[in-house]
C-alpha cells in the first residue's frame, strides 16, 4: 500500500465519529449564582495541535492535560486560516481551509476522545486572527460543528475563501467592525454557549483601550475576558513577548494590563465591567511550552453534580455539564495560578450579605464590611518544587459609570484610583485544616468600589523581579527566559468582588 493510502487509512481512523454526542446548545440558561452543589475544575481554554502549528496529536495533548496533570477540561483552539498538515503531522497535498478542518477533521476527533475520557469535558474552538488585530479564543458548546465552522469562515483574518458566497455566506474579515460583526454573532447566536477571550493581548499591542471596550459594548455576554497570563511560559522571551515597549512586556508571567495596578484592567473594573482575567498554556510543544495543566491553571467554580469516575472524582457526563462550564467561565467566580503557587482560593466579602469573586455586594453607605481571603497550596508543584505565598496584596479601586465612546476615559488605560491597600505575610494569616485565612475589615463604606487579589512566592526588593513594594518587574530583566526560571517566580491573581453603596 503506499504511503498516501496508509496516511488517509491512518487519518480514517482517528476521526472515526463515535455515536456518543453531548448535547447542551438547546438547554436553557441555568442560574450563575454560586450553590452548594458545585466544585472547583481547572482547565486550558489555548492548545494547539498538528492540524496548525502544534507538533504533537490531540490524543497526545489530552493524555498530559487529564492523565498527567489532572486538569478538568480543555479546548483543541488553534488558528483559524489554513491546515497545511493532517492529524498526524503529515503535510498535505494543498493546504485546507480551517473551517472544513474544523468540521471533517478535528471536531470528529474530539466527538472520539470524549468517549476515552468520560470525566473529563472537551470543547471544540478556534484561535480567531482577530481582524486588524491579533489573535482571540473562540469556543461554542455544541454537539455539531457547523457553529464554530461559520464562524471561523465568516470573521478569521486568514481565511480569504470565497466558496460559500453560492450559498449566501458573507465574509466579514477585513476591518475593526468585522471583529465587532463577529463578536455581535457570538452574541446574538449563542449568548449562553459561547466565549470569546483576548490571547496575549499587549503582545503587539494591538488591541487599544477603546478596542477592549468596543468588544465588551458589543458582546456583553460572551465577552468575558482577557488571557492576563499567557502561554509560552518557558520561551526564550516570557510568554513569546519580545518587544522592548514597557507595554509589551509580561511582568511576573503576567501580560501588562493585568500586572499594571491601575493599569487597562483596573479602568475597566472601574467601570464595572465583567472582564475577568484567565491563564492557559497557548501549548504548541515542549521546547517552549507547558503541557496544559502543568504550569498555568485557571480555576473556575462550576453548578455541576459530581459522581465517582474512576478512582476519583470527576465530572458527570450528561447534557448539563458543558453548560455548567460556560456559565461557570461567564460568572468570574475563577482564579489564576502559574507553578501551583496555590490550589484553593476563597475570597469573599460580607455586609449583611456575602459575595464571591465576579459577584457584588449591596450595602448602605457607612457600613463596614468583612475580607476573608482563605486560600491552600500543595506541598510540592509538578517541578518538584516546595511551594508557599511569601505575601498577599489586597488591591482596590472606584467604580464609576462607564465611558462613552469617543470621550478621552473611553480611550483611557489606567484607573487612578487603584491602590494596593493592605499587604498580607505569614504574619497576618492563621492555619488551620490546610487553610491559611486572613481577615480585614473595611471601615465605614463610602463609595462603590472594587477588590482583588494578587500574590507571589518572591518578597519585596528582590534583585530584578520585584520592586519596593513587591510589584512584579518586566521579566527582561532577568535575561533569557527558562523553566527554571519560570518556576522560580510564581503568582496567582484573583477576579474582583464589587461593592455597591446605595
Amino acid at each position: 500500500m503506499s504511503t498516501k493510502y496508509k496516511n488517509k487509512s491512518k487519518i480514517a481512523a482517528i476521526v472515526l465519529t463515535s455515536s456518543f454526542i453531548l448535547s447542551s446548545i438547546a438547554l436553557p440558561a441555568i442560574a450563575r449564582e454560586q450553590t452548594n452543589n458545585g466544585r472547583w475544575v481547572t482547565g486550558d481554554f489555548h492548545t494547539h495541535t498538528y492540524l496548525t502549528d502544534g507538533s504533537n496529536t490531540e490524543a497526545d495533548v489530552l493524555n498530559n492535560a487529564f492523565t498527567k496533570y489532572g486538569l478538568d477540561w480543555m479546548a483543541n483552539s488553534e488558528h483559524g486560516g489554513t491546515s497545511k498538515r493532517d492529524p498526524l503531522g503529515n503535510n498535505l497535498t494543498y493546504p485546507t481551509w480551517r473551517w472544513i478542518t474544523l468540521k471533517d477533521l478535528s471536531y470528529p476527533i474530539i466527538q472520539n476522545l470524549r468517549t476515552q475520557y468520560p470525566s473529563k469535558l472537551l470543547v471544540q474552538g478556534v484561535e480567531w486572527n482577530v481582524p486588524t488585530h491579533e489573535h482571540a479564543s473562540v469556543g461554542i458548546v455544541s454537539d455539531e460543528p457547523n457553529s464554530i465552522s461559520d464562524f471561523e469562515y465568516k470573521f478569521d483574518a486568514s481565511d480569504t475563501d470565497s466558496s460559500r458566497a453560492a450559498e449566501g455566506v458573507v465574509k466579514d474579515n477585513t476591518s475593526h467592525t468585522g471583529a465587532i460583526d463577529g463578536a455581535k454573532w457570538l452574541e446574538k447566536n449563542y449568548p449562553t454557549t459561547s466565549y470569546l477571550l483576548l490571547n496575549h493581548p499587549s503582545r503587539q499591542l494591538k488591541f487599544t483601550a477603546a478596542d477592549v471596550r468596543d468588544f465588551n459594548n458589543a458582546a456583553p455576554n460572551v465577552f468575558i475576558g482577557l488571557e492576563g497570563i499567557p502561554g509560552h511560559q518557558k520561551e526564550s522571551f516570557r510568554g513569546g513577548y519580545e518587544s522592548t515597549d514597557p507595554k509589551a512586556q509580561t511582568y511576573g508571567g503576567a501580560d501588562y494590563m493585568l500586572a499594571k495596578v491601575g493599569g487597562l484592567w483596573d479602568s475597566l473594573l472601574g467601570e464595572g465591567r465583567k472582564i475577568w482575567m484567565f491563564a492557559n498554556s497557548d501549548f504548541h510543544s515542549t521546547a517552549g511550552d507547558f503541557w496544559p495543566g502543568e504550569y498555568s491553571k485557571s480555576y473556575t467554580w462550576i453548578n455541576s453534580n459530581i459522581h465517582e469516575a474512576g478512582k476519583g472524582k470527576g465530572l458527570d457526563v450528561n447534557k448539563n455539564n458543558y453548560q455548567y462550564l460556560i456559565d461557570g467561565m461567564h460568572s468570574g467566580n475563577s482564579f489564576i495560578v502559574l507553578g501551583d503557587l496555590i490550589n484553593g482560593l476563597d475570597f469573599n466579602i460580607k455586609s449583611g450579605n456575602t459575595a464571591a469573586m465576579g459577584q457584588t455586594l449591596v450595602t448602605n453607605k457607612g457600613k463596614d464590611a468583612e475580607i476573608t481571603i482563605k486560600f491552600k497550596s500543595p506541598k510540592h508543584n509538578n517541578n518538584g518544587d516546595l511551594v508557599s505565598v511569601n505575601h498577599i496584596d489586597l488591591i482596590a479601586g472606584d467604580v464609576t459609570a462607564k465611558a462613552e465612546p469617543g470621550t478621552q476615559e473611553y480611550n483611557s488605560d489606567h484607573n487612578n484610583s487603584t491602590k494596593v491597600i493592605a499587604q498580607f505575610t505569614s504574619n497576618d494569616w492563621k492555619y488551620a485544616d490546610g487553610w491559611y485565612t486572613v481577615q480585614y475589615i473595611l471601615k465605614n463604606i463610602d463609595r462603590s468600589q472594587y477588590f482583588r487579589l494578587r500574590g507571589t512566592n518572591l518578597g519585596v526588593d528582590v534583585q530584578n523581579q520585584t520592586d519596593h513594594n513587591g510589584n512584579p518587574l518586566s521579566d527582561s530583566l532577568v535575561g533569557t527566559n527558562d523553566s527554571t526560571k519560570a518556576y522560580s517566580d510564581l503568582w496567582f491573581y484573583s477576579n474582583p468582588v464589587f461593592i455597591n453603596v446605595k
